[in-house]
């Protein structure tokens, strides 16, 4: 196992929440649905528009992950280069921004617009300078509420699709052979500014022993010590991000009580990867959440 039983059930258990979450924030921004009269299926869902009359990106719904797969990119190489060059300080600014968009879209789902923006604006603020890890935890819950809501309106069933195989394979590629995405999960974890899920806790004890060699005339005896080392639990942000998108846009057509089978089996793949996986070790993550995401929609159109 991966991490110790009690942090993998609460690992799981956050990640579950920001998928329920999520999917209730991508709900409230449904402005009208129209169904078919002869066989009662949802034909169209309509959105409002985001807080400050912000714009989603204006693609086809076909053709939208081709869109999201080059942002992924791009920032992936921005990120390394902000690595190589230590800029820290560019990396905070790029973070503040980007989780106060988001926060404020995932407030904006609950208060009017104009309390939504502060909000977003003063948790950003403390996410980076005053981090600790329930605010760090409870901000990532709602950060992704936010992105969904931008990315599910531009996307359709096959886009989805597709996007989830393309990224699944990009995450094995990027952990198991270039290993650039363990470079900037060290170097964003280091910086205390990481977009992802991060459960702290104490590993368990090792022991070390004092006290003169035994054989020596004056040796006292040997005293046991222990030290336990601190170990973060971490889940990155495409992990909750891309799952979360797959339901939402699941939800274009589905009830939303329907939806919630698709996060659930997702997170009992995420459980089962966390429990077999060795520790120490970094896996990608995508591959098994995909899995856990086609297997959920699968069974949903079963009942």
């Amino acid at each position: 196992m991966k991490h110790n039983f009690t942090v993998t059930l609460i690992l799981v258990g956050v990640f579950f929440v920001s998928q329920i979450l999520g999917l209730f924030i991508v709900s409230k921004y449904v402005a009208g649905v129209t169904i078919n009269p002869e066989t009662g299926e949802i034909e169209k869902v309509t959105y409002k528009n985001l807080p400050l009359e912000m714009q989603r990106p204006d693609v086809e719904e076909s053709q939208s992950y081709l869109y999201i797969l080059g942002v992924v990119l791009i920032g992936t190489i921005l990120v390394l280069l902000l690595v190589k060059f230590q800029g820290l300080r560019l990396w905070k600014i790029w973070f503040f921004l980007s989780v106060g968009l988001c926060l404020t879209i995932a407030f904006a789902a609950f208060v009017n617009q104009f309390i939504a923006i502060p909000l977003g604006i003063v948790f950003a603020v403390l996410k980076i300078y005053k981090p600790n890890v329930f605010l760090h935890n409870f901000t990532e819950v709602f950060v992704y509420g936010g992105l969904a809501a931008i990315f599910v309106p531009i996307m359709n069933i096959f886009a989805i699709i597709v996007l989830l195989i393309l990224i699944s394979i990009y995450d094995v590629i990027a952990v198991w052979q270039t290993k650039h995405m363990i470079t900037m999960a060290k170097f964003q974890t280091a910086s205390k500014v990481f977009p992802g899920l991060s459960i702290p806790y104490a590993a368990r004890p090792q022991a070390k022993y004092d006290g003169k060699k035994v054989g020596e005339e004056s040796a006292a005896p040997a005293k046991k010590k222990t030290k336990r080392e601190s170990k973060n639990a971490i889940l990155g942000g495409g992990d909750i991000g891309f799952p979360l998108i797959f339901a939402g846009v699941i939800m274009k057509t589905t009830p939303f009580m329907k939806v919630l089978i698709i996060p659930a089996v997702v997170s009992v793949a995420l459980f089962l990867l966390l429990y077999f996986a060795e520790k120490d070790k970094f896996y990608p993550a995508m591959p098994f959440l995909s899995a856990g995401c086609f297997i959920g929609y699968g069974l949903m159109l079963l009942l």
